[in-house]
Formats: structure tokens, C-alpha cells, sequence
């Protein structure tokens, strides 16, 4: 999966942004909030929110590692970007996206339908 790949799977969500954070972060955004990350050096990593059960099962795959600074969230950030299909990235990404959203204050979440 490279970073071509990933921007088309997150910008086909509804009210999408992006932009460059800390120099060198592609972020997807929902209502001003992250809902994926992008490091844009090589080899690209990507960080999203998932599930708390998902957390545990996915950390203790080789290539993916808690996000630093935010897995007590329950953000994992994925090293090895192979470790995925297009299938199982479109479920996670779309996923995080929804966790993200659904945090949302009701004022920001009535204003995006």
C-alpha cells in the first residue's frame, strides 16, 4: 500500500480533510479531528484508531506497534504498510474514521450531514 492508495481510500469518506502536520504527516481529518496519519518518509508508516479488542490483536502482529504518543487511545501505528490488503485497509481505515466521528461533539457531528 503506498500513500497514493491510502489518500483515495480516506478522501471517498464524506467531509474529509487533509492536510501536513509537524512537517512531514499527511492527516485525514473528520470535523478537525485525525482519523489516519501518514508519515511521508520511506518507507511510509500509517497510524489509525481501532477497537479496544482489535488493539491487543493487531499489536502483537510483527510490522504493527502501539502509535506513540496516543495508544493509550487506542491508536496502532502500522510499520510494515504490506501487512494488509486494499480490502482489510478500506475496513480499518473506514473504521477509524467512525470511531473518530462518533467522538464528535453532537454540534460538529449535526453540521457534517
Amino acid at each position: 500500500m503506498n500513500t497514493d492508495s491510502i489518500r483515495d481510500i480516506c478522501m471517498k469518506l464524506p467531509h474529509v480533510t487533509e492536510g501536513i502536520k509537524w512537517g512531514n504527516d499527511l492527516c485525514f481529518m473528520i470535523g478537525g479531528k485525525m482519523f489516519c496519519v501518514v508519515a511521508l518518509i520511506e518507507p511510509i508508516k500509517v497510524s489509525i484508531k481501532v477497537t479496544t479488542e482489535e488493539f491487543d490483536e493487531l499489536t502483537i502482529l510483527p510490522g504493527i506497534v502501539p502509535a506513540p504518543y496516543v495508544a493509550k487511545h487506542k491508536w496502532i501505528l502500522i510499520e510494515n504498510t504490506g501487512i494488509f490488503n486494499k480490502i482489510k485497509w478500506s475496513f480499518y481505515i473506514e473504521q477509524s474514521y467512525n470511531l473518530v466521528k462518533s467522538k464528535l461533539p453532537k454540534k460538529v457531528r449535526d453540521q457534517l450531514t
